[in-house]
Order: structure tokens, then sequence, then C-alpha cells
């Protein structure tokens, strides 16, 4: 069985690694960029960290008793995919470069018939899907932005041959790579203009350094740190009550964020501009423990509007309020809606997914799509979280890959596809599932569509994705 795989991030590697180990040798994983590491390859801002702990934010296959701190930078986590890459062999299944345009699905052989933006082609039995979500840079629709004489770039494409030390920066967006960027920058810089459009919630960031002691023992004792990471996903997974429509817990979300606000920004009419009007959740919530206090310093500027327009020299707020800049960093997040694009994935009949899923994301626990037979993925629709480690999730979703392949092999089947009324049935659960949350309350987010469907969050605990997902259930498929 050829199985292809998109994608060499954590999704990726994590299923090359647990396909292998299942017996399916012949396994490619096709990467565009000339490295591993996805997301945390591609963010190199300053600031760039995990915001959850190193503990859990790594395979249960692959602990990593070195980790330096509990929240772990863009550098180390890097450092853990490469070295975990190593440990497996898996590079010589990796084809970098290889930036995938089309995959098509060929009805009389079986196979998926893939496209490279070189000219190349291959074909593969299987298809994993694992580009995941956080890599298409959402910059907004600004006037002018051609007109700006500085260098103006997204967060996630961070110019590291500019020099920000003196000079006046303009920073759009307060979300999760801003709140880390400014404190960084602001260090350094004549001044920072920080534009928001609505502020976040932001929680205190429980960090610290772990001790060389600490990480002695690790090492030696590996189930201290096993449980260590059971203990921190108790605690992530205690907070999805809020999320799911609890009102208690999210009285203590709002509780706790106004006392750190209350401690951090004692100016009550800059505490009142960072106040969120939506409840906790809606939006991501945010950690960190130095985005109040940088905003607090005497070279940083926060302006409460979008960005209207950008000239040679200067950028304009929606108020009208112009400021002289020499470069402008877009922290404007990622467009997670579109799950596939740019490759053109055309199944059964020739109909193309992308399309297919303008009038909603359906699919069986974002793993698999009817009509589209052999094809996977892992960071799929709805299975992204607010409250816990995504790749518990991808854990989940390839221990149920392998399961379903394993079943192909037993069967000697050519293909397996969902059956369309499970997957009719699954889309409608978490859609009437989903408006009894948090992000269903009222606010706008990178969450929800342009219609407004929330096609990217699971609208449950982690702990029942995996019971649904320990299993491959065969009855749902043809």
């Amino acid at each position: 069985m050829r199985i292809g795989i998109v994608g060499a991030g954590f999704a990726g590697l994590c299923a090359a690694i647990r396909l292998q180990q299942a017996g399916f040798a012949d396994v490619t994983l096709f990467e565009r960029a000339a490295e591993l590491g996805g997301t945390w390859r591609d963010n190199t801002y300053p600031g760039c960290a995990c915001d959850i702990p190193s503990q859990l934010y790594s395979f249960s296959f692959a602990p990593n008793p070195e980790w330096t701190r509990m929240y772990p930078s863009q550098e180390e986590i890097w450092a853990y995919l490469q070295r975990v890459t190593d440990e497996y062999g898996l590079r010589r299944h990796i084809r970098f470069g290889a930036a995938m345009t089309e995959a098509r699905w060929d009805e009389a052989g079986s196979q998926w018939r893939l496209s490279f933006k070189d000219g190349g082609e291959t074909a593969v039995d299987v298809l994993v899907n694992a580009c995941g979500f956080l890599n298409k840079p959402a910059l907004p629709q600004v006037e002018g932005l051609g007109a700006f004489a500085g260098p103006a770039f997204h967060s996630s494409q961070w110019r590291h041959d500019v020099d920000l030390a003196g000079k006046r920066v303009a920073v759009v967006g307060t979300g999760a790579s801003a709140i880390q960027i400014v404190p960084e920058i602001a260090k350094i810089a004549a001044r920072v203009h920080v534009f928001q459009r609505t502020p976040p919630w932001v929680l205190p960031r429980l960090d610290r350094a772990f001790t060389g002691r600490e990480r002695r023992w690790f090492r030696r004792v590996p189930f201290l740190q096993r449980l260590l990471r059971w203990k921190i996903y108790l605690r992530q997974e205690l907070l999805v009550s809020g999320f799911l429509g609890g009102a208690w817990i999210q009285r203590r979300f709002r509780d706790y964020a106004k006392r750190m606000l209350e401690r951090q920004v004692p100016d009550a009419a800059l505490r009142a501009r960072l106040t969120p009007s939506y409840a906790p959740g809606c939006k991501r919530l945010l950690v960190s423990n130095d985005w109040y206090p940088a905003l607090r310093r005497p070279n940083v500027e926060l302006l409460t509007e979008p960005v209207a327009r950008l000239e040679s020299r200067r950028i304009v707020g929606a108020s009208g309020a112009a400021r002289e800049v020499d470069a402008v960093v877009f922290a404007t997040g990622f467009i997670a809606t579109e799950f596939v694009a740019p490759v053109k994935v055309h199944g059964r009949g020739g109909v193309e997914l992308g399309a297919l899923w303008k009038g909603g994301a359906a699919t069986h626990l974002g793993i698999s799509v009817a009509g589209f037979p052999n094809l996977f993925l892992l960071v799929g629709p709805n299975t992204g979280l607010g409250h816990n480690s995504i790749i518990f999730m991808i854990e989940a979703q390839v221990n149920y890959i392998v399961g379903a392949l394993r079943r192909m092999r037993r069967t000697a089947a050519k293909s397996i596809e969902l059956r369309p009324e499970i997957q009719a049935r699954s889309y409608r659960a978490v859609q009437a599932r989903m408006q009894k949350t948090v992000w269903a309350s009222g606010c706008r987010s990178w969450y929800l569509s342009a219609d407004g469907r929330n096609d990217t969050l699971w609208p449950g605990s982690t702990l029942e994705y995996w019971l649904r997902t320990l299993r491959f259930d065969a009855a749902s498929y043809r």
C-alpha cells in the first residue's frame, strides 16, 4: 500500500511514525518547504512560543526530558521535531520542495494521482492530508499596501533582515502572535503603535524554567514526566466546560482575567480599552504575563481602531488618526477556514473538495469525507481546540486512520469510503452542539466562516473525541 502524506509538521510526522510502526513501509511525506516543521518552522517572530505546556505539546510516544521551560519557545519545539524525525529515521521518507497543486481520485485504478508545482506527478493508494490550517497568512485588505515605502510583512514571514532597533513600528492586530511580538520589539523600538480592533481576554502564563535536577529526574524516571503530562492534561481538560456553556467556569475565566488586568493596568481609561465586551473564549483565550506591562511602556501606544490605509510613510486608522512609521507588522493571524487550499482535491466524479465545502465543511470526526475514498484528514474541520493540546487530537486521529488501513489490509480492499448518511448525521450533530457553546455567543473570530459557521473547533471534550476514535468504525464505511 503506497501512502502519501501532505505536510511534515506535527501531524504528518506523527502519521508517518505510527504507520511505519503498524507495518506500512511505503510512506512518503510531501513537504513544500526545504525543511520540516510546519508552523514551528515558519513562525520565527520575536517571542514566538507555545501557549500549551511543553510536556503536553509533544508526542506521547516521544517524551522530551530536556524541555527547558514549562512553555517552550519556537526554537525548542522546532528542534524537538527535528530530533524526533531523526530518531525515527523519517528524513529518507520526506520529499522536500514538493508543493502539491492537485490530487485527483482515479476511479479505475483506485488511487490518488498527485500533481506538483514543479510539474512532477506521482500516484499513491492512500492520501493523508496533514497540512493543517495555520499556514495561510490572513492579510487585511488595507488601501495603499503597495504604496508604503518601508518594510511591511506578516508575522509568519518575519523579516530578519529588518532591524527594528530605534525604529517606529506599527503592529496591526492584538491576537496570539501580537501579544508575543509587542513586548519583545518594544524593548528596542523607538515607538510601537498597536492597532486593536477588539481586545482579547488574557490569562496569566504559568511559566517557569525546569531545573537541571528536574530534567535529570525526567531522564532517569520517565514515569515522573508522564505523570506531569497527565496532570497538565487533566487541568486543561477541566476548562472545557467553560467553552461548552458552563456558566460557573465562565465567571471564573472572567474574574481571573479581570483581576490580572486590574493588577497590571492601574490606569482606568486604558483598562477600559483593554476590557473585552464578549464572553471569555468566544475568541481565542490568550496567555501572557508581559502583554499589559508592554502596553504601559512610554514608547508604546494603543489605538483602538482598525487600519484604514497606508501611505508612503504613514499608517492611518479608521478615525483618521495617522502615525509616521518606518515598518509595519501584520499580526493578523491565518485563514483557518480553507482546510485544503491551495491544493485542489478532486474526489469521485471530479467533485472538488474546497468547492464542496463552501456550504459547510462536512466530515466524519474531521477525518473522512464522503465521495473521497482513501482520503484522510489530520487537523481537519471541527477538530481544533480552545482549551487543550492539538497534539492529543492528532494522535487520536492517527490511531483511527491506522485502524482504517489495517482493515483495508486485512480485507484486501482497494478502497474505503465514508457513507454519506454517516457524514450528514455527524455534521448535523456537530453543528447542533456548536450552538450551545461560547463560540456561538455573538463575537466575530477567525474560528468562523464568512457566513458565520464554525467548521473549525470540536464542540466537546478531548476525552470524548479520544473515545470516539479509539476503534475504527468499519460500519460507517463501504
